[in-house]
């Protein structure tokens, strides 16, 4: 029983019929001799198959309305193809194409492109892991495996660090009831502080008539570049605390400056 359900716009899952093995082997007598109405059948009866598939694709990320119509096409493919002499279930011979569409789908529409070599190198480091696991108990060091798979240390990392997904700044990753902090308050503000000496000398003039607190954060954070973290720590307050401050703070200089 799956955990929880796939939902995709439009589509009601209690509509779509089942078809039983004969009455598949049926129709595909029918599509086999050029009747297109059975090949429709064949598509809307095996549309959960699809839904099934698309449990484990059922992340944030992906769109499951986009990978539904993938995943049909996937499903057509494997009927335009199949042969009842095969002697297998239509779902047998369906599945891995499927969900081959699917993943060539997400591969082509990732917002990173990560070269197939590397990707090649980090399935053979986690192939390599898990043998080591298994017959050590214990996980091998960077070192070993660089030298057992002939690679540079550096590579391991870099080679693994290239599956993670990667993760917008806007990304929330804490919230305690009140405001949310995110990703992107974690990130020092290292850029060029001449970049903008007209934004800064506004800057300046609004911080003379805000808060002495609301000042000393908006100067650590944006001028120095520290994070909310490391704010925290030295005035011996929560995140989530200067997280506020800092927004009154924003919000009371963009007033000033207007």
């Amino acid at each position: 029983m799956a955990k929880y359900k796939v939902d995709i716009t439009g589509l009601n899952t209690n509509d779509i019929k089942v078809l039983s093995n004969e009455e598949m082997t049926h129709l595909f007598v029918r599509y086999q001799n050029g009747d297109i109405d059975a090949k429709n059948e064949l598509i809307n009866g095996n549309l959960k198959l699809v839904l099934s598939i698309l449990r484990s694709f059922n992340h944030k990320e992906n769109n499951l309305d986009d990978l539904f119509q993938v995943g049909v096409i996937g499903l057509i493919k494997a009927i335009d193809n199949f042969d009842l002499s095969y002697g297998l279930k239509l779902s047998t011979y369906a599945v891995p194409l499927i969900i081959g569409e699917i993943k060539r789908y997400i591969r082509d529409n990732t917002a990173m492109r990560v070269s197939r070599s590397i990707k090649d190198l980090a399935y053979q480091i986690i192939k390599f892991k898990d043998e080591y696991i298994k017959d050590n108990g214990i996980e091998p060091k960077t070192e070993l495996i660089a030298k057992s798979l002939n690679i540079e240390e550096y590579q391991v990392a870099f080679a693994l660090d290239a599956l993670k997904d990667p993760s917008s700044i806007f990304e929330p990753i804490y919230n305690d009831g009140g405001d949310t902090i995110y990703l992107f308050d974690q990130i020092a503000d290292t850029k060029d502080k001449n970049s903008d000496k007209d934004m800064l000398i506004s800057l300046r003039r609004a911080l003379l008539k805000i808060k002495e607190r609301e000042k000393s954060i908006l100067l650590e954070r944006f001028i120095i570049g520290k994070t909310q973290m490391e704010i925290a720590e030295e005035l011996g307050i929560s995140q989530a605390q200067v997280s506020r401050i800092e927004k009154s703070a924003i919000e009371n200089v963009r007033r000033l400056i207007k």
